[in-house]
């Protein structure tokens, strides 16, 4: 055999192997990796590189060593899943870097992070201000998590006790000028209401790249030409929107009026704002 067709073959054959084993050991191995699993992707990729090039006859124990390295990092992670001395020994433990707005300086130098590196992973986390941070960790696989002091986090709905409804994800229903039926199907739409959507802004499927119908039913559409304009969002849905906004600042009034008299007056209009709702949301959804 040609040296050029064998050097192929062999590459072919340890790309497949490569990636059974890489599917043997899990998704973490493509995540963020511990330092085991650090050191066992780079063995994995040299040993893949000698049995590509490497002309010697026994080629083939590079293969007998990639199995050997995948079957013992299978057995370190099952001793892992079931011992915690041995993960805090092969992948560390987390080390608090901020406490109560206070660097923790000691942890700083253990972990060999410098201030400006710590600066730098904060701002990603959208903090800018050391005293605003109530704690910060750096995980056993190198990341840092930030969580702020109370006063510094934003207001939620639960928090002023209001009650939202779930919202569903955005699904796609057109993809590369194809319509996916069964996305339209799921939130109850057909083809013909797609087709007369796009009609409103005189465009076709085909002029498409991607389509979304959020949980309101209003849909957005992504152009192959972009240089054309983007057409406006049509849909009923922004009624159901509007009226829901409204039902909610009712019962955020409520509860920040004293007056009792006024809570019961913001509750009753949100109540009726909430029944009109549930009977407008079948009529636009058909």
């Amino acid at each position: 055999m040609n040296t050029w067709l064998e050097i192929m073959m062999r590459t072919l054959t340890a790309v497949i192997f490569l990636l059974l084993m890489t599917k043997l050991l899990g998704k973490r191995q493509v995540t963020e990796l511990s330092v085991f699993e650090y050191i066992t992707g780079i063995t994995i990729g040299n040993i893949a590189g000698y049995i590509s090039l490497d002309t010697d006859a026994k080629w083939y124990l590079g293969m007998l060593s990639l199995a050997v390295w995948v079957a013992v990092s299978l057995i370190i992670e099952l001793v892992q899943l079931k011992s915690k001395r041995v993960r805090n020994w092969i992948d560390g433990t987390p080390t608090v870097l901020i406490q109560k707005g206070k660097i923790l300086e000691k942890n700083l130098k253990k972990e060999r992070l410098t201030i400006d590196e710590l600066m730098q992973q904060l701002r990603l986390k959208d903090v800018f201000r050391v005293a605003d941070v109530e704690f910060a960790i750096m995980e056993a696989s190198g990341a840092i998590n930030v969580l702020l002091k109370k006063e510094n986090l934003p207001l939620t709905p639960k928090q002023l006790g209001i009650k939202v409804q779930s919202e569903r994800e955005p699904m796609v229903v057109v993809m590369d000028g194809q319509v996916l039926n069964d996305a339209l199907q799921v939130r109850g739409y057909n083809m013909q209401w797609l087709e007369k959507e796009l009609k409103k802004s005189d465009l076709r499927i085909e002029d498409v790249f991607l389509a979304q119908i959020d949980d309101f039913g209003a849909l957005t559409v992504d152009l192959y030409d972009d240089k054309a304009k983007q057409p406006k969002s049509y849909s009923q849905a922004t009624l159901l929107a509007s009226l829901k906004k409204c039902e909610a600042d009712m019962e955020m009034y409520g509860l920040m009026t004293a007056d009792e008299d006024e809570k019961q007056k913001y509750a009753a209009c949100s109540k009726k704002l909430q029944h009109l709702i549930d009977e407008v949301r079948p009529l636009i959804y058909q």
